[in-house]
């Protein structure tokens, strides 16, 4: 198998899937992300019996980037063990807003797709949004 940038970030999620929190789904999430730094972090999905406390695997990978002082993302990895894994609407409006041009890789090592974000949120809410509003 290549040591691509891709298949290093799927075969990262798929160990970081191994700590995944997951009593009440039972279905298993691992992430991988690069920043524009180079550097590599990772997240699992970490459920709550209040859902609405839950936290999906992309979004534990991103805010242990940004916590780290990381506010731009290139890649980001993500993978279940029982279907091929898309971000969420809620982890996809986080990846707008620490990413421009992020590409997500859907799949395991060996077999994956990349999408664009704008393919997966086209019409995100973004800072440029906000900007505008304030001009009216």
């Amino acid at each position: 198998m290549s040591d691509s940038i891709e298949n290093i970030l799927l075969e990262k999620a798929v160990k970081a899937m191994e700590n995944a929190y997951v009593p009440y789904s039972h279905f298993p999430v691992g992430a991988a992300l690069v920043t524009d730094t180079g550097e590599i972090y990772t997240g699992c999905n970490i459920e709550s019996a209040s859902y609405g406390a839950t936290n999906c695997a992309e979004r534990t990978a991103i805010f242990k980037a940004v916590s780290e002082g990381h506010r731009r993302i290139r890649k980001i990895a993500v993978v279940s063990d029982k279907i091929d894994a898309f971000p969420c609407g809620i982890c996809r409006q986080v990846m707008a807003e620490f990413a421009d041009g992020l590409e997500i890789i859907i799949g395991r090592p060996g077999d994956y797709r990349i999408y664009t974000l704008d393919e997966l949120l086209p019409h995100s809410f973004t800072v440029a949004d906000l900007e505008e509003a304030r001009k009216k």
